[in-house]
């Protein structure tokens, strides 16, 4: 289908508040999309059926998909376009940094009592936004991070969401799997020339280690790369790929997700106690936000699911942008106050057509 009728017919599915996902793999400018052909809310637990899933941070091993079967399949090619790299400016009022400065603070007390070794802790960024349509989103998306997971996902019961991730949860293909650490936040430097600190490499290690111990209950191979430096836009993060095979016929998608999910680059470690710390202190529910997504086909083996970072959701005139950073004893909370800041640009790029 031609693009431009693509964006239109996402624009009348969301005015008749019928389901679809449109999605775009990472350095990818093939664009996927399901149109639902009616309102049902379909859910799975086996992630069996060829579909894309939607999945929420607190994952109970139940999730949202939009089935291929039920669904109009649509595949493009998106008209690439040049946008200019700016930082985009919004306020922020003195309370929201205290308090997101004040979790951190007690985040570091239970670290310091040995009550977990990392907690990431995200906060919920409120903006008003005028005129949106998705035919403005859709390109400045698309185009912006061509190295990440890019998608638009609606159904009347998750409302409208929309990310550029740059983090596997999983990728299978036959019995091999793929999956990455990723931690640590910078600007990115044009040169190359990251000054990543002892920190953290440290968090980086932290990830990666707690990462394959996991795995290795369902695993049969793990293999572990050299740590190395990932452009998202205009973030720098430090990644580890982790790679490996399935044990037959003993491992399914949902196990190996459920193992993963979510991992301490969105939760932290050990993975129980800071996660209940995350669901009693944050203060509003991260529902779909570190959550992951993408498509499965459990018939041929193959499936990419993303930790869904880098996200957005959007309700009428106000968009809710969700970003964090993972605290450790050695975390200064200034500093982790300005990394949210940083990771906030992603999503205000995409929505600068819509601010006030």
């Amino acid at each position: 289908m031609d693009y431009t009728l693509l964006v239109a017919k996402l624009t009348s599915h969301y005015k008749d508040k019928l389901p679809f996902v449109l999605f775009c793999l990472p350095e990818n400018d093939f664009v996927t999309a399901y149109f639902q052909k009616d309102s049902t809310a379909f859910k799975t637990d086996n992630f069996s059926e060829k579909s894309v899933i939607f999945a929420p941070f607190d994952f109970k091993k139940t999730a949202f998909c939009i089935p291929a079967s039920a669904s109009e399949v649509v595949e493009s090619v998106y008209t690439k376009q040049e946008f200019p790299y700016e930082r985009i400016f919004v306020d922020e009022n003195s309370e929201e940094k205290e308090n997101h400065i004040k979790i951190i603070n007690e985040a570091k007390k239970d670290i310091r009592y040995k009550k977990a070794s990392k907690i990431v802790l995200a906060r919920r960024k409120k903006i008003a936004i005028k005129g949106f349509n998705l035919s403005k989103l859709a390109p400045l998306l698309l185009n912006l991070y061509p190295k990440s997971f890019r998608y638009i996902w609606y159904h009347p019961e998750t409302g409208l969401w929309c990310g550029a991730t740059p983090e596997v949860l999983l990728e299978t293909h036959d019995s091999c799997f793929t999956t990455m650490a990723l931690a640590g936040t910078q600007n990115y430097i044009e040169n190359g020339n990251q000054n990543w600190t002892d920190k953290e490499y440290k968090e980086q290690e932290l990830v990666s280690d707690a990462i394959t111990t996991s795995l290795q209950k369902v695993t049969s191979v793990v293999k572990v790369s050299k740590i190395y430096t990932q452009r998202a836009g205009t973030l720098a993060h430090l990644r580890t790929d982790i790679t490996g095979f399935l044990k037959n016929n003993k491992t399914t998608l949902t196990t190996v997700a459920a193992v993963l999910h979510p991992t301490p680059a969105v939760c932290g470690s050990p993975r129980a106690i800071a996660k209940k710390f995350i669901l009693d202190k944050e203060g509003y529910s991260r529902e779909y936000y570190a959550g992951f997504i993408g498509p499965v086909n459990e018939k041929h083996l193959i499936s990419k699911l993303f930790v869904n970072l880098r996200c957005m959701k959007i309700v009428v005139k106000t968009a809710y942008l969700y970003s964090g950073g993972g605290i450790t004893n050695e975390s200064i909370p200034e500093e982790e106050w300005e990394e949210t800041r940083n990771k906030l640009q992603t999503m205000l790029r995409v929505l600068q057509p819509f601010l006030y």
